[in-house]
């Protein structure tokens, strides 16, 4: 019979995380280096956090940030110079000017679905659950810009296919719309996941998921820190 791994030691170092807009107690390589060593569940994990990589490397793609200020923890920038940034089950066409929307939607697709494999392959029920509720809540964003605007939202939705089809995102979305300023509706929605967080922590269990719920936390006050940072 098969047992399941306990992280009392690693749950117990790792330092406490406070709310969105905190600061963050540690770097995310910090972070895998402490759950490498303990031989944590570094396949998800990393996965987790590739996620943040590649809303970084997105907003470099639309010049809306630039490589200085790029705090990534699993793609890796410094490369040759014909060497391609992205690993390869997350490579497509490069883009350019007229495909690029369509080029970053391509890489989001491959990540969902890399990440779904990963999941089902290091037996992480919350990564899986995690996947459906991101990409639910995602095309529920994107539906609402869409319709707003009088496209057709097929053409903005990325693996509809793995929405969590269970939760309702209309209190979210009703909230993030209602506002007019960009921070707010930052805050709305990344709190929105931090509450979906909590609700899934599976706390006290010390297994892998708590490890990888700390995961997908640590990177959105990361990711929170930087759009603080960015408005100021």
């Amino acid at each position: 019979m098969s047992t399941v791994n306990r992280y009392d030691y690693l749950l117990s170092i790792l330092p406490g995380l406070e709310p969105i807009g905190s600061i963050p107690p540690m770097s995310k390589n910090d972070f895998i280096s402490m759950v490498s060593d303990a031989n944590g569940p570094i396949k998800t994990v990393k996965t987790l956090l590739l996620s943040d990589d590649l809303v970084q490397y997105e907003a470099l793609l639309s010049e809306e940030t630039e490589k200085d200020n790029i705090d990534i923890a699993v793609l890796a920038f410094e490369k040759a110079e014909n060497e391609p940034i992205l690993p390869d089950f997350l490579l497509s066409e490069e883009p350019t000017d007229e495909n690029k929307q369509l080029s970053v939607d391509a890489i989001w697709t491959r990540y969902f679905k890399h990440a779904l494999l990963v999941a089902k392959n290091n037996h992480s029920r919350f990564l899986k659950s995690w996947i459906g509720f991101e990409t639910g809540l995602r095309n529920a964003i994107a539906t609402t810009r869409a319709q707003t605007l009088g496209l057709d939202p097929e053409a903005y939705l990325v693996t509809p296919e793995l929405v969590d089809s269970d939760t309702d995102y209309n209190g979210i979305i009703s909230s993030w719309s209602a506002t007019h300023n960009p921070l707010m509706a930052h805050e709305i929605i990344d709190k929105a996941r931090w509450d979906w967080l909590e609700e899934h922590g599976n706390w006290y269990s010390f297994n892998k998921d708590e490890i990888e719920v700390y995961a997908a936390k640590l990177m959105l006050l990361h990711h929170w820190r930087r759009i603080l940072s960015d408005s100021e």
